[in-house]
């Protein structure tokens, strides 16, 4: 009877034990994801902030590969909002070699397609193309289709980047809308805009920019407030600041110079913390073009020398990028020539090592036999000897 309470009290003490740490568990991944999404909100406002809780991430996720993958892929976002795709990719192929290890669909569709994403930025579009098809084809085998919208969405918008470069504008808007479409729906089944709200600024920004390049004014202000209208959803600074550029831009190919400098200084203003240069670099040339326009001097010459204090800084970043790009591959070429001089003067090593053996080997076979034939010899020797006395013997 003592016994059986005995056993009664264990298996409810591992029961607790198992249900405190599934608790524990479950609060843990909630906090990660707490984490994971408020930096994701922060991306387009506070980017560094952003890559650093990142690389603290990576470190604090252990073998969790989900975990780690997601926490990849924030840095590599970071990086991307300042404009620095080298980095970006450098995270995104890390992302990309845990993807084995994990049996996460919908993470294994986001990875791929982000990497995708990173070749466009860098205007390698084969590669770009490749990985978005892949992404495409995940999508496409994923059993529940309401899941896979918003990924479908980036796709598009992504295709649409690629066709504009490299086709025209039309091929590109047809690409937009479709990508527009699929992000909606996905807003519309989970009852959440803000999931998607950066993407669809992005797409509208885009197509608001073919409409300004068509010279239809009227849509390209409609896309351009849009995009305005779904930064602030999400209250994504450089977004905001890029859809009123391309504002500015339509009011000054109207005449509307002031109009344009208002919109322009409030976009500065929105983005300061953002450290971007190429939309600073834009945002000083645009307003340095329409005081010209208006013949503010004073304000023109200190725009124009911010315009080319941004351009300077951001060819220095560019080159720095590219020397640590470089150093990068070099310290990887040498590491490689360092694995295979080790592994060649390990070979060397075990070659004679197995020589010296098979030397050895025959030395001591050879000095065996030596000994055996002279044993056999001594014996014969001995035996006709013995014959020898026998038969002297048997003559007598």
């Amino acid at each position: 009877m003592r016994r059986n309470k005995y056993l009664i009290m264990v298996c409810l003490f591992l029961i607790a034990v198992l249900s405190i740490s599934e608790a524990a568990y479950a609060q843990k991944k909630q906090n990660f994801d707490s984490i994971i999404k408020a930096n994701t909100a922060l991306m387009y406002k506070n980017p560094d902030k952003a890559i650093a809780t990142g690389l603290e991430l990576i470190k604090a996720t252990g073998d969790n590969i989900d975990a780690k993958i997601r926490a990849y892929k924030l840095v590599s976002d970071g990086y991307s909002s300042k404009r620095d795709y080298e980095k970006s990719l450098e995270y995104v192929i890390k992302a990309n070699e845990l993807l084995p290890r994990t049996n996460n669909k919908l993470l294994k569709i986001s990875i791929v397609a982000k990497t995708g994403i990173q070749y466009h930025q860098l205007k390698i579009y084969d590669k770009a193309i490749k990985y978005l098809d892949e992404a495409e084809q995940l999508c496409m085998e994923f059993p529940h289709k309401d899941s896979i919208h918003g990924s479908l969405g980036v796709n598009y918008i992504v295709r649409g980047f690629i066709y504009k470069d490299k086709l025209n504008c039309d091929i590109a808007i047809s690409f937009f809308d479709k990508g527009i479409n699929e992000l909606l729906t996905a807003s519309k089944i989970h009852k959440n805009l803000s999931n998607h709200a950066s993407s669809l600024s992005i797409a509208k920004y885009n197509k608001g920019n073919c409409y300004l390049m068509m010279s239809d004014n009227k849509l390209a202000i409609k896309n351009f407030e849009e995009s305005i209208y779904y930064a602030k959803v999400i209250k994504a600074n450089s977004l905001q600041a890029f859809a009123q550029k391309g504002l500015s831009q339509v009011y000054s190919s109207e005449g509307n110079y002031n109009g344009a400098i208002t919109i322009l200084n409030d976009a500065l203003r929105i983005s300061k913390d953002v450290d971007d240069l190429v939309l600073n670099e834009e945002l000083y040339r645009l307003l340095s073009v329409n005081y010209l326009a208006l013949n503010k001097w004073d304000q023109y010459q200190d725009t124009r020398l911010k315009y080319l204090k941004n351009q300077t800084d951001l060819m220095k970043r560019e080159r720095k990028s590219v020397s640590e790009s470089l150093n990068e591959k070099e310290n990887q070429e040498q590491k490689n020539i360092e694995n295979c001089t080790s592994k060649f003067w390990g070979g060397i090593t075990l070659l004679v090592l197995v020589l010296v053996f098979v030397i050895l080997f025959f030395v001591l076979s050879i000095k065996k036999t030596k000994v055996a034939i002279a044993k056999l010899e001594q014996k014969i020797s001995f035996l006709q000897n013995d014959t020898s006395d026998n038969g002297i013997k048997n003559g007598n």
